[in-house]
C-alpha cells in the first residue's frame, strides 16, 4: 500500500496520527506532495516506517532545511518529480498543470499526483490515474485526508482522520 499525502502545513497531531496510521497499515511508500512549511513538521514524517518521497510545495520557503529534516528515511526535491515504484511511473507535483495531463495521459506515466488546491479528488483520463490527496493539514476544510493507492490494482481510496 502506497500512502499519499500533500498539504500538511505544520499540523503536527495530523501528521503524527497519519503516520501512526502508516505504520499499521505496513506502507511500503508515502508520497508527499508539498506544502510541509517548516522543517520542524517534516521531522515528524521521520517515524515512517517506509521510505518517503516528496516535492516542494509553494509555502516550502526552508528548502535546505526541509532536507536535512527528512534526511535518512526520506528524498524531496523540486517539481516536477517522475519515479517507478512497485510497477508504477508516478509523476509528483504540488501546483497542478491542466494541460499536462493531456500530453502525460499520452506518455508512459500511470499515476499523476499533485496537491495545492486542498481538494481530494480521484480521477482518470484513459489508463492515467489523477490523485489529489485533498490537505493533511485539514485547516481550510476542517477534515485532513490521504489517499491510500493498491498498487496491484492501480485503485486510490480516500480517508480522513
Amino acid at each position: 500500500m502506497i500512502a499519499i499525502i500533500s498539504d500538511s502545513h505544520d499540523n503536527l497531531p495530523a501528521l503524527r496520527q497519519m503516520v501512526a496510521i502508516f505504520n499499521e497499515l505496513s506502507c511500503s511508500l508515502v508520497i508527499h506532495a508539498g506544502d510541509f512549511v517548516a522543517p520542524f513538521a517534516a521531522r515528524e514524517l521521520r517515524r515512517l516506517r517506509c521510505p518517503l518521497r516528496a516535492v516542494f510545495g509553494n509555502c516550502d520557503g526552508e528548502k535546505q532545511g526541509l532536507i536535512t529534516a527528512i534526511e535518512g528515511g526520506g528524498l524531496i526535491q523540486d517539481a516536477p518529480y517522475e519515479f517507478s515504484v512497485e510497477g508504477l511511473k508516478i509523476h509528483l507535483r504540488h501546483i497542478p498543470l491542466a494541460p499536462e495531463t493531456d500530453s502525460i495521459a499520452r506518455s508512459d506515466i500511470d499515476v499523476y499526483i499533485f496537491g495545492h488546491t486542498h481538494k481530494p479528488s480521484i480521477a482518470s483520463k484513459g489508463p492515467l490515474l489523477i490523485l489529489n490527496p485533498g490537505e493533511a493539514g485539514g485547516w481550510l476544510t476542517g477534515k485532513s485526508s490521504y489517499l491510500l493507492l493498491d498498487p496491484k490494482t492501480k485503485k486510490a481510496t480516500l480517508h480522513y482522520l
